[in-house]
């Protein structure tokens, strides 16, 4: 039986919902010490470098008809690829935890029934988008994306129209570089996600391309209005912000939509990823089961910042996809038939440990930029070494 393939819009939609997000929002209000206009420049300038990046990992997983694990084997070997998998499983398991405690205190803060009643509704909307499955989504997605849409529009016209354009928020300062990491961290969170999805394309390259240049607009739309929300109604309670706006009801709707549409890609995710480690293991079940652990701990643990936690997906996956990309489109190397790839998972480690080395050294240009050139470098270096000793 032909797996049913999923279409450019169709993908544009999925993207779409991923972007729509309150930790997009909440990242952006972050950015606020900055100013309105240097922090916009970061942000679209963050949000291009990460969408490069973010195409080119699902450029590989299109071509190659791969998930994004299984595209991690061409360059880290079938069981070096286990140690991404192990990682990414645990990321996303935090990400569905995170958003899940986000919206349910959004949620609460604009209509008060208890935050974890608020939990576990959307816990419980994200198993249903789960059940309904990608393939099966469409028609739904087209109608929880316009009600989007037509809502955060009316919220940033609310929130732009106030008086005190060009204000300059209080708050703890922050650095230009700084704020370019933050920019480039949420879609390099997305790395090891979108071969998930544009490996199960008809078009795999017109989806992909579709898929980065989408989720980077929206994405740069939502850090903009959690940044003049924070600098225009001096606040970054998403909850006050929506109240602030008159949304009420409308605003609960935006909390709740946005929340499932961008966490089911999170749990979904995980699933697929899962896959890796058995056959045996179905991955719309382990999908299934990181939302009910998420939604435990979202109901548990506090989890209000996730700048470090951002921090730390750039930090495994920025030098991840650095030798993947030098791999794949320049050395033409494929180490999906030996069980390790040594030098490259070495390769990996020092740029894991150059990226927290650089975090505390402020340079304009963000410490992504830097650890990704040198462990490039380093990839084509040993690569073109190891092609002679062959």
């Amino acid at each position: 039986m032909a797996t049913r393939k999923t279409s450019v819009f169709g993908n544009g939609l999925v993207w779409f919902g991923a972007a729509v997000s309150l930790a997009e929002i909440l990242s952006g209000t972050y950015l606020a010490p900055l100013g309105f206009s240097k922090g916009l420049l970061s942000i679209i300038l963050g949000h291009i470098i990460g969408c490069i990046l973010l195409f080119l990992a699902g450029y590989i997983g299109g071509m190659t008809e791969k998930s994004a694990m299984q595209t991690v084997q061409l360059s880290f070997g079938i069981k070096g690829s286990y140690l991404f998998a192990l990682l990414n499983v645990i990321q996303l398991t935090g990400w569905t935890a995170i958003m899940i405690y986000d919206g349910a205190l959004a949620a609460n803060g604009v209509f008060a029934a208890g935050q974890w009643i608020w939990a576990v509704v959307i816990g419980g909307l994200i198993v249903v988008w789960i059940l309904i499955g990608l393939a099966s989504l469409g028609k739904v997605n087209v109608v929880a994306m316009s009600g989007l849409m037509l809502l955060t529009i009316i919220l940033c016209f609310i929130i732009f129209g106030k008086d005190g354009a060009g204000a300059q928020a209080s708050g703890e300062a922050m650095s230009f570089g700084a704020a370019m990491e933050l920019s480039i961290a949420m879609p390099l969170s997305w790395l090891p996600l979108i071969s998930d999805y544009t490996r199960e394309a008809e078009k795999p390259v017109r989806a992909t391309a579709v898929s980065a240049i989408v989720y980077g607009l929206v994405s740069s739309w939502m850090y903009i209005i959690g940044m003049g929300a924070a600098i225009f109604t001096g606040t970054i309670d998403i909850a006050q912000i929506m109240l602030k706006a008159g949304l009420g009801i409308a605003g609960l709707l935006i909390v709740i939509l946005s929340t499932v549409t961008t966490t089911f890609l999170d749990a979904y995710s995980a699933g697929v990823s899962s896959e890796i480690f058995s056959e045996k293991i179905k991955g719309k079940w382990v999908a299934v089961a990181v939302a009910i652990i998420g939604t435990v701990l979202a109901i548990i643990f506090p989890m209000e910042n996730i700048s470090n936690f951002l921090y730390f997906i750039g930090s495994v996956f920025a030098p991840m996809i650095s030798i993947q990309i030098v791999d794949y489109f320049i050395l033409k190397h494929r180490y999906d038939s030996r069980l390790f790839c040594v030098h490259n998972l070495v390769i990996w480690l020092i740029g894991f440990g150059l990226y927290r080395w650089l975090m505390r050294v402020d340079m304009i240009i963000g410490s992504t930029i830097a650890c990704m050139a040198i462990t490039m470098v380093l990839t084509l270096v040993v690569g073109l070494i190891s092609r002679k000793g062959e």
